[in-house]
């Protein structure tokens, strides 16, 4: 399952105008904040899907590694001369990984000096400029740079300017934000499909270009949407937010909480695989030709966010019957036990297209079975762990907690960035079997947890 990004929302100078009903019921400002933020994350998924299969199948072949200013300096350095697909997943692993941690800083920056709007802004552009610059070889790294720097800027910023679209006692705010999550998902659906094609059959850069155009379309609509939006939450000179002070009854649960990030870093492996070996390994073995048409490989990534979305509305929707029914259901820990389950049997499915494949090509039957049973488990385990954190955070640290939530999927696409470089050493299964095995790990941990501090984490006054 593909990542969503969510971000609580934060009152601070809402609109409180209920007679604003435009789109759907709702301000005319969610509409436009959702195509934007549609438009980033299209831009976003076009780069992440083409990223390592640029590499593997082009930018890192002898011939032509030596174009990339500093790439041959940095592989000898920082990487200690890795080649092929090792150095891909490497480079991925840290693009993606700081792709995690810049947002900190970017609200930072928008919280103390520029605000949200300028901030956001300045993120589209360096954003498309990074897309851009990916058209030129040259400029590798620099675009690479380019596109941490912007998603920092722009995620997170956007997010809260969809709740002060909305007074505190206004219902629909749950709504709006099940639709701007809606136009996250139609965009990760969308965008193997259109970027991912272009540049596996037109040519690299058509894709990469392709990402940029939409990057800069959602910033014109951005611009033109001003009148629509929030007031901006640029502070004025020389005033500070009054800072709470964190007491001591909340010290355990902040410290539970700062456990949980290496667990769930370790859990989200075989999740974040998909966009680096896993996708090595479907361009050379899957059968993707159908009817004598070669599917483009990125399309896995489509098939993905396609179960991915459809799965958690199941999920969410059982969930819902199931409490309804009986008056009860499993707490946090419980449901992000019940997703390890899932997790380490879809990768189990993972196992077994590597062991019958043979030396043909794998049917897509596994690999499938993987998307749906994966997806089942990263729905009880993203959405879930977010919401345990916001509640347990202690009230004077909970925006610094929502950052910290993240440190797990930046320590995650690190440690994919290292593992996913033993794909072309490892035997396959072994190699599949180490993402059980790193699954298993967050299903003890979590099974561990509930029941230890399971109490503590249920109800967040009990110290």
């Amino acid at each position: 399952m593909t990542t969503a990004e969510a971000t609580p929302p934060v009152d601070l100078d809402p609109i409180r105008d209920k007679s604003d009903r435009a789109f759907l019921g709702h301000p005319k400002g969610l509409g436009f904040l959702s195509f934007v933020e549609g438009c980033e994350r299209f831009s976003y998924y076009s780069m992440q899907t083409l990223l390592v299969l640029y590499m593997v199948k082009y930018l890192l072949l002898p011939e032509n590694i030596g174009n990339v200013v500093g790439l041959q300096a940095l592989q000898n350095g920082w990487y200690g001369g890795m080649q092929g697909q090792p150095l891909a997943s490497a480079l991925f692993g840290d693009y993606t990984a700081l792709v995690y941690l810049t947002p900190i800083l970017g609200g930072i920056i928008a919280d103390r000096w520029l605000g949200r709007r300028a901030t956001l802004i300045a993120g589209s552009i360096v954003m498309a400029l990074g897309h851009f610059l990916m058209a030129f070889e040259g400029a590798f790294l620099f675009a690479l740079l380019s596109l941490v720097v912007g998603v920092g800027l722009f995620k997170g910023n956007i997010a809260t300017q969809v709740g002060e679209l909305y007074g505190p006692k206004d219902l629909r705010r749950a709504t709006a934000f099940q639709l701007f999550y809606i136009a996250i998902q139609v965009s990760v659906i969308a965008a193997p499909l259109v970027s991912g094609t272009l540049g596996e059959k037109l040519g690299w850069h058509y894709g990469f270009g392709c990402a940029g155009i939409v990057m800069v379309g959602g910033l014109v609509l951005y611009l033109y949407a001003r009148p629509w939006l929030p007031e901006d939450n640029r502070p004025a000179k020389g005033t500070a937010a009054p800072r709470e002070k964190l007491q001591r009854s909340e010290v355990p649960r902040l410290i539970v909480l700062l456990c949980l990030i290496p667990v769930l870093a370790v859990a989200l492996l075989v999740n974040q695989e998909i966009f680096n070996a896993y996708l090595v390994w479907a361009d050379e073995k899957f059968q993707l030709t159908f009817a004598g048409y070669t599917v483009p490989t990125s399309w896995m990534v489509t098939l993905d966010a396609t179960t991915s979305f459809t799965l958690l509305v199941a999920v969410t929707a059982f969930w819902k019957w199931y409490s309804a029914r009986t008056g009860r259901e499993p707490d946090e820990l419980g449901k992000m036990i019940i997703g390890s389950v899932f997790t380490v049997a879809g990768a189990l499915c993972l196992v077994i297209a590597a062991a019958t494949g043979g030396d043909g090509k794998i049917g897509l039957f596994w690999p499938v079975m993987f998307h749906i049973l994966n997806s089942i488990g990263f729905g009880h385990t993203l959405p879930v762990s977010l919401a345990l954190f916001t509640k347990v955070a202690p009230k004077a640290m909970a925006g610094t907690v929502v950052g910290l939530y993240y440190l797990a999927f930046f320590a995650s696409n690190k440690i994919v960035g290292t593992v996913g470089g033993w794909y072309s050493s490892m035997d396959t299964v072994q190699f599949w079997l180490l993402h059980v095995g790193a699954a298993t790990v967050g299903l003890v941990a979590f099974v561990i947890l509930k029941f230890s501090l399971g109490k503590l984490l249920a109800d967040p006054e009990a110290i």
